[in-house]
């Protein structure tokens, strides 16, 4: 009974002996550290399917999302939700203010450096900064101004905190909100128009009014031609950021259009700088009472009697 022969287990002998028997057979040590068993031949076809889930993410995609961290998004009345939109790092933010001081036309300050965390660390705490700045060199401009004058009493105006405060925040929350709607507006007419959400196009507005920070500070010079020049470099360094990172996102519309949308984002910039240069440093001052004040009785009388 061959056949039944065939079906029984056989004992092998040690290494020794079966190379002795074959000496042209091929062997393996599996305590060698350099024989890896991991890479297996593949059929063909399986290569490029492997290579696809791999860049969509369907290859262990539970393992990969653990490994990496990554968990899901809050509901948006929860602290946690708003909590993801200040992660941010110092490094992260300085980068953010160097390219928003030193734009390079062809690069887009978005990709560049917003895409990959948009956050609001960096715009809210600017336009704070921003406002107390405007409004404290705004007083002391006034007080150099008039410094030695001997009928001026000097009197803080702390009503310039709550205007400046009003004025920029508005801008920077309420224009991005104006021109994300259209945008979406636009880009459901142009379907190849770039698109960018929101917290990115907050983002622009708010590292663009970075370098408004020092310009306040110079303001206080009491010089009309200095101050304006320097709001003309500001200009030209925010306008040119905003200008050059959403040129991108109309360019793909209408050249009326695409252009319209250009002028329009540069004239508001540059009616927010001019307004706050002339209301806060360059606005006429009323005239000061002396510290003896004469009633109407008397400034009549005396006109009299002279």
């Amino acid at each position: 009974m061959a056949a039944v022969d065939d079906l029984q287990f056989e004992e092998f002998g040690d290494g020794a002996t079966l190379l002795a028997a074959n000496p042209d057979a091929t062997t393996i040590n599996i305590e060698d550290p350099s024989v890896s068993f991991g890479h297996q031949p593949r059929p063909p076809g399986s290569v490029g399917r492997e290579e696809d889930e791999e860049l969509l993410g369907n290859n262990d995609s539970d393992e990969t999302e653990l490994l990496a961290g990554q968990k899901r998004s809050s509901p948006f009345w929860t602290f946690e939700y708003y909590q993801t939109f200040f992660d941010v790092d110092t490094c992260q933010v300085f980068d953010r203010i160097k390219g928003s001081l030193l734009p390079v036309p062809g690069k887009n300050f978005v990709r560049l450096y917003i895409r990959s965390n948009p956050d609001l660390y960096g715009p809210f705490w600017i336009c704070a900064t921003l406002v107390f700045a405007i409004a404290i060199s705004g007083n002391l401009s006034n007080f150099l101004i008039h410094l030695g004058e001997k009928t001026y009493h000097y009197v803080p105006e702390f009503q310039k905190v709550s205007i400046a405060a009003t004025v920029i925040y508005a801008y920077a929350w309420l224009v991005p909100l104006a021109l994300w709607g259209f945008l979406l507006w636009r880009n459901s007419k142009v379907m190849s128009m770039v698109s960018y959400s929101f917290l990115e196009i907050v983002c622009v507005y708010g590292y663009s009014l970075f370098i408004y920070i020092p310009t306040a500070v110079l303001w206080i010079i009491p010089q009309r031609v200095v101050r304006w020049v320097l709001v003309m470099i500001a200009l030209g360094v925010s306008g040119s950021v905003l200008a050059m990172t959403f040129w991108p996102a109309v360019r793909e519309d209408n050249r009326r259009v695409a252009l319209a949308t250009i002028v329009t984002i540069v004239l508001l910039h540059v009616l927010l700088s001019v307004g706050c240069l002339a209301y806060f440093f360059d606005a006429p001052e009323m005239d000061h009472l002396p510290a003896a004040i004469t009633t109407p009785n008397q400034t009549v009388t005396a006109a009299k009697s002279s």
